[in-house]
């Protein structure tokens, strides 16, 4: 090999090494450019989040909450509250951190697409309840406004995520959220749930496993300092405090009381015969479909045939057709008696 070849192999290693390192789009700088850039807006929008959170529960926003709640260093924090103030965003107001106007508005928009695709990943896939939270935190920063207008008129303009917390509109206006802490109902009290807290999510997974959802009518059987013992659907269940306060009620007057007894389809012994009458809220998305593909709807004749190992799945004769049902889903069907 000529040294001249020698030559033109070194060039065009070259040439192509910096290619794969400076192309505009594709690069390795390009790419951590835009990587980072990424982490300075998710940050950002982080941060004006804690910021709204705490004006919202009417507590103070300061450096040292948001380092804890980005999980940054006191100085990180304290450059980010700078960046956030030169953009006119955050104002140090005496020993604490408020929201500007266009700050609040920023925090809104970013909230929106959060509880809007937690509406979605409810209402229309099959995604665990228990990480509807994490995806939308990822899902927040990508998002433009005119696509989460999309989605909210998709989703036909929903106020309440699935947790029950408030979406804001396009324009910042926020719905009201009334109810008061589960933890402050006496015993005898009945009650709607309006909203569940979804963080810490070790927390809202014992919530989510035990079937609480917004919605869910239950009666206050017994409490004291160390549990409450309720009445939920018929059935008992007892909360600690720590869970029992990321609950928020409704009181429930006379008249608006959901009247038992409350049977679910998992309770029919094989040969029973039974019409469905609701089901129950917690069967959100693709579940829900497949129930009302299968013509599992209120009014629907369901007779119980026989089980499987270990009592799962269940089959059931529904308009004719044998169904498989796992425990877990046949309890979230509430049916009656034929005979009643």
């Amino acid at each position: 090999m000529t040294p001249l070849n020698v030559f033109l192999i070194v060039l065009i290693c070259l040439l192509v090494s910096a290619v794969v390192v400076l192309y505009p789009r594709s690069g390795l700088i390009a790419r951590w450019i835009h990587r980072n850039a990424g982490k300075t807006r998710s940050a950002v929008e982080d941060a004006l989040k804690h910021a709204y959170d705490c004006e919202y529960r009417g507590v103070a926003c300061t450096i040292e909450s948001i380092a804890g709640s980005l999980s940054l260093s006191t100085d990180a924090a304290a450059q980010l509250v700078s960046r956030l103030d030169s953009a006119g965003l955050l104002r140090p107001d005496q020993a604490s951190l408020r929201l500007t106007s266009g700050g609040r508005a920023y925090a809104l928009r970013v909230i929106r697409i959060h509880r809007l695709w937690e509406r979605y990943l409810a209402d229309e896939t099959g995604v665990r309840e228990v990480d509807w939270h994490q995806q939308a935190e990822l899902q927040e920063h990508r998002m433009s406004p005119a696509e989460a207008d999309a989605l909210a008129a998709q989703l036909g303009n929903p106020q309440f995520d699935p947790h029950g917390d408030p979406i804001p509109s396009a324009k910042g206006d926020v719905p009201e959220q009334l109810g008061i802490p589960l933890t402050s109902l006496g015993q005898g009290a009945v009650a709607g749930i309006v909203h569940i807290e979804d963080e810490p999510r070790e927390v809202y997974a014992q919530i989510s496993a035990l079937g609480f959802y917004p919605g869910m009518q239950l009666q206050v059987l017994e409490v004291n300092a160390e549990r409450m013992r309720l009445d939920v659907n018929g059935e008992e269940v007892i909360l600690a405090p720590l869970l029992a306060r990321t609950i928020t009620v409704a009181p429930l007057a006379e008249e608006r009381r959901v009247q038992g007894p409350f049977t679910t389809l998992a309770s029919v012994k094989s040969g029973e015969e039974v019409q469905v009458t609701s089901i129950s809220r917690a069967c959100r998305g693709q579940q829900r479909r497949r129930m009302m593909d299968l013509g599992i709807v209120p009014g629907t004749v369901i007779r119980a045939e026989m089980e499987g190992f270990a009592g799962d799945p269940i089959a059931y004769r529904v308009r004719g057709a044998l169904v498989a049902l796992r425990r877990e889903q046949a309890s979230q069907i509430f049916v009656r008696s034929q005979a009643s």
